[in-house]
């Protein structure tokens, strides 16, 4: 099997979604540079933080280009958290920053009303949408979450998964053999162990 390459940009949680990962059944190497990544079977991008500031490190080590046309290419791949929030045109947090513009839409910020907190941080449950094998629409799984936007993409069929905190949001988004989240599957416990093996057995059975 070849392996799963974890982009590090200085701004994601490499040593859990390493460990993760591997406990899944994959191979992973930590890059820097794309050219790190040509022969991966397939590309992580994981991310906390700024939209800004991520976009910013990405643009200067030569990232975005190569996550556009490795995703175009439908080559696998996996984004967490800012991870999929970057996948869209532009984000609330970061006005005038452009995304990688992958999907068209925004992310957004929840709205600030009595008794609801934001960040939206602690366990949810996800509900599949019936738009993707890697979530079943009878069953709810819990996941952990940690962010304070959401992401509203304009293709709905996009949406894998949903939770509700404040209103139903999109929290996972799949197409070809992309999959991208906004929980932690890394941090999830049984749940993100399960959703991680199905995403490593998709691409090497």
């Amino acid at each position: 099997m070849s392996y799963f390459a974890l982009i590090d940009y200085k701004m994601g949680n490499l040593s859990s979604v390493n460990k993760a990962l591997e406990s899944a059944g994959a191979s992973v190497r930590i890059v820097t540079t794309p050219a790190e990544a040509q022969d991966a079977c397939a590309l992580v991008l994981p991310g906390v933080g700024s939209f800004g500031d991520a976009m910013a490190n990405l643009n200067a080590a030569g990232w975005s280009d190569f996550i556009r046309n490795w995703i175009a290419a439908d080559r696998p791949f996996l984004g967490i958290c800012l991870g999929m929030q970057m996948l869209l045109e532009t984000s609330e947090e970061s006005p005038g920053v452009p995304g990688l513009g992958i999907f068209s839409g925004a992310v957004r910020r929840f709205p600030d009303l009595p008794g609801m907190k934001v960040p939206h941080m602690g366990w949810n449950t996800v509900r599949g949408t019936g738009n993707s094998p890697f979530f079943s629409p009878e069953e709810e799984e819990h996941f952990y979450f940690v962010h304070s936007f959401f992401i509203d993409p304009a293709d709905r069929t996009l949406s894998a998964a949903e939770t509700d905190y404040i209103h139903p949001f999109p929290c996972a988004i799949a197409r070809g053999r992309l999959l991208a989240t906004q929980f932690h599957p890394e941090k999830s416990q049984r749940a993100g162990l399960e959703l991680l093996k199905k995403f490593v057995l998709n691409i090497t059975a």
